[in-house]
């Protein structure tokens, strides 16, 4: 897994209702837990933090500094060859 900052306008993600609570703590603290994403051709794809990202689309609105976002871009192994998954002749 890779930790980087990328551009809230990169990522594809669900909108979803936030309370103002949440607002509020990322407004305070910024987001705690980066956004867990997929790596697509030239976006990136939500699989984890749909209210994160929703929050700092409203704080973004405010304050430019929330349009960077914290990420954890996870690997996609699905186009792996069969090497990959050990079956090979090679054990060690």
């Amino acid at each position: 897994m890779i930790q980087k900052k990328v551009k809230l306008s990169k990522i594809r993600y669900n909108t979803v209702n936030v309370d103002q609570d949440l607002i509020d703590s990322i407004r305070e603290r910024n987001i705690a837990i980066a956004v867990k994403v997929r790596c697509d051709d030239d976006h990136y794809e939500c699989i984890d933090g749909h209210k994160r990202c929703s929050a700092l689309a409203i704080l973004a609105k405010e304050d430019a500094k929330f349009n960077d976002v914290s990420v954890t871009i996870c690997n996609d192994f699905s186009k792996a060859g069969s090497a990959y998954w050990g079956n090979t002749k090679n054990k060690h």
